[in-house]
């Protein structure tokens, strides 16, 4: 057992040049030792983790096969083994679902839905060589090597379907941890670049600096025996408990605190004593799981705060970023339910990790309703004179087309109240689509069920095909169902071909419910197959995208399972997304990581071989 070396915790990162910055992700600390016919994936506390991750297991032996792993061996690195949303964040709720799995059936269906990634920040041991002694640089540096010449990624990336990533240094702290607080990671490690690795130490020549966040809460009890104190706030007129705390507090804080909590109890027994809601204080906490508080830590006392004013709406509201100026936040969208622009601001804020990926580099179209929808509404592609710097462009066809790639533009439409995000098939660096989308459109939602009988037998011909399939309400009325295809492989052309062909297979099966007739007048009670809609300059509605309707409804990525008779899109709505969101996997989740290995060569030469 190797125990690994451990940062000290501080409020805020030391600056000079004999220091890096990495960012920390939130996942298992995960040391990997690898010897020729063997793979040990140990946890901090030393369990072996190699049964709750076979896909990192199997990736590795892939790798030693056919690379020149073998020469590097024996080898030990220090990693993080995650579940990544972004290039600078982890799913912590998704790593512990993984590492509580034990029935192998479950564990083998989540290295689909939830694939961990082993992200390598530090190398022990290569070639046998004990390297612990060497300098944090020298370590980095021959860790680099080794990535660059086993041609494994250099950063972390979600996009990157290999399982083994590489953990860069930063030297501008202040950049690197704007993108941390924008993007609301965990935090960062700042680490002295002349620091041996000091085993099984906890060490100031590594400094953790958590993002925190802060709850304003009242005390609800103080349990004697271990001196914690629980919080909580209200939520519905009734409190509710947010867990415990003892850190951050001096000792002469924590006695009058104590002395308070005695003071004004209601009640006690042997182990607690109990408070009504009136103590007010600030707690800092890196995230809310399972409805408690992650690493809570006194922050301050609260004396200019009434009870009431310890929510947990208040406590819900997320921090937008600083560079965006925010304009009539009570404006109301939507009445019933309330949605104001607030409201919508929020939610672009928690859903930017999944949004962002599809719009990311494509020329957008958003749809504007200044006035929510009580007004007008108005399509805009070209980016206006007035926009920040921030916002990017890119220019076709002489139209100066918004680019929304940071978490700072999608705030900004945010405020220009955008609700709608089209965007084309394929991005700017290609002229061929990166992914095919075929749009399910009953004539009103009374023949919703049409549209889902549709998507399970398109379903059904992709799994035989091979090819891997998502889905997702199209915020109206419909379903859209996405086949990711690799990047600028296949032409406009070829896949006519096939949108064609499962149009036809639909409608030649049940002719009586599919269509692929263009005029609405024409297709009476029928879903309308649409796969005319699928080629150069067209767009769609992206993922997660609010629709402009009565009900704020939202495009809602699915996962297979959920697509039944049951299923009503109006269900999906900013409210219910984002509260999915926090709690959910995202069913979208493997969409980039299988792009590559669709077969769509293969059904391609099928269609050669049987047309239409």
């Amino acid at each position: 057992m190797i125990k690994p070396m451990l940062p000290t915790l501080h409020r805020d990162a030391p600056m000079g040049k004999e220091w890096g910055y990495e960012v920390k992700y939130d996942g298992f600390r995960c040391l990997v030792m690898i010897e020729q016919g063997s793979i040990m994936l140990q946890s901090r506390n030393g369990k072996e983790l190699n049964s709750s991750f076979p896909d990192i297991i199997s990736y590795i032996n892939e790798k030693i096969e056919v690379s020149d792993f073998l020469a590097m061996l024996p080898l030990t690195l220090d990693c993080e083994l995650v579940v990544l949303t972004s290039t600078y964040k982890a799913n912590f709720a998704a790593i512990q679902k993984r590492g509580r799995t034990k029935a192998k059936e479950k564990i083998d269906s989540l290295t689909y839905e939830l694939p961990a990634t082993l992200l390598a920040f530090d190398l022990l041991t290569i070639k046998g060589e004990n390297l612990h002694s060497r300098s944090l640089r020298e370590r980095k540096e021959k860790l680099l090597q080794l990535f660059e010449q086993l041609h494994l990624p250099l950063s972390p990336t979600v996009t990157e379907k290999s399982k083994f990533q590489y953990v860069p240094t930063f030297f501008k702290h202040d950049e690197l941890w704007s993108q941390i607080q924008l993007e609301q990671g965990e935090g960062i490690i700042a680490k002295k670049l002349s620091s041996p690795y000091n085993t099984g130490k906890r060490t100031t020549d590594w400094i953790k600096v958590k993002n925190y966040k802060t709850v304003t809460c009242f005390i609800t009890s103080y349990q004697k025996e271990n001196g914690y104190f629980h919080v909580g706030v209200f939520h519905g007129g009734q409190v509710q408990e947010l867990g415990l705390f003892t850190h951050g507090l001096s000792s002469e804080e924590k006695s009058a605190l104590i002395a308070v909590i005695k003071q004004n109890s209601m009640k006690e027994d042997s182990n607690y004593i109990y408070v009504e809601p009136g103590i007010c204080l600030d707690v800092y906490y890196l995230e809310l799981y399972q409805n408690q508080l992650r690493h809570p830590e006194f922050k301050q006392f609260r004396f200019d705060v009434e009870v009431e004013e310890c929510t947990f709406e208040q406590m819900s509201k997320i921090q937008l970023p600083i560079s965006v100026t925010i304009t009539h936040p009570d404006k109301p969208l939507w009445e019933e339910p309330l949605v104001t622009k607030q409201d919508y601001l929020d939610y672009l804020s928690t859903c930017a990790p999944y949004l962002l990926p599809f719009i990311k580099n494509r020329l957008l179209t958003v749809i504007r309703y200044p006035h929510g929808m009580y007004g007008e509404s108005f399509y805009q592609k070209n980016c206006p004179d007035y926009a920040p710097d921030f916002v990017e462009t890119f220019t076709n066809q002489d139209i100066n087309y918004m680019m929304c790639n940071n978490l700072e533009t999608l705030i900004w439409l945010g405020n220009q109240l955008a609700l709608e995000f089209h965007v084309p098939f394929q991005t700017i660096h290609t002229i061929h689509p990166s992914e095919i989308v075929f749009d399910l459109d009953p004539p009103s939602r009374e023949y919703f069920s049409g549209a889902v009988t549709g998507a399970l037998m398109m379903k059904e011909v992709f799994d035989q095909l091979k090819l891997e399939s998502f889905i997702k309400t199209s915020g109206r009325k419909g379903l859209q169902v996405y086949i990711p295809l690799p990047e600028g492989r296949f032409s406009y052309n070829a896949t006519r071909k096939f949108t064609e062909f499962i149009a036809t297979y639909l409608v030649s099966n049940k002719p009586s419910l599919f269509t692929v007739e263009r005029l609405k007048k024409h297709r009476g009670e029928r879903v309308y197959v649409d796969y005319v809609q699928h080629g150069e300059g067209k767009t769609i509605i992206s993922p997660y995208s609010l629709r402009g309707n009565e009900l704020p409804t939202v495009a809602t990525p699915l996962h297979w399972n959920e697509v039944k008779e049951s299923l009503k899109p109006e269900d999906f709505t900013i409210y219910t997304v984002a509260k999915r969101l926090k709690g959910y996997e995202d069913p979208f989740q493997r969409y980039t990581i299988c792009k590559d290995d669709q077969p769509f060569e293969n059904v391609l030469a099928f269609l050669e071989n049987n047309p239409i």
